[in-house]
């Protein structure tokens, strides 16, 4: 479970220890207050689903350091739709 932590890769993949603290931290706690895991996972071990979800980029901080999924950071990069019309 958290051999991961060992790992320089999931550091860097973060951006750095204080952003990975940050990060497990937050995520633990919307997942103690009923968020769903964005991984299958066959534990109930919280800390081994956070660090799932690291490795395979489900999650990251924003730049206003907090936890979003990558599918909301896809939502939320997409401009408006604009008509030429706008322009």
């Amino acid at each position: 479970m958290l051999e991961e932590l060992k790992e320089e890769e999931i550091v860097k993949k973060v951006g750095g220890r204080f952003k990975l603290s940050t990060l497990i931290q937050k995520r633990l706690v919307q997942l103690n207050q009923g968020s769903r895991a964005l991984v299958s996972a066959d534990t109930h071990d919280k800390m081994s689903i956070v660090l799932k979800e690291i490795m395979q980029d489900k999650i990251m901080l924003n730049m206003d350091n907090k936890v979003v999924s990558l599918e909301e950071m896809a939502a939320s990069s997409e401009g408006p739709d604009l008509d030429s019309m706008d322009l």
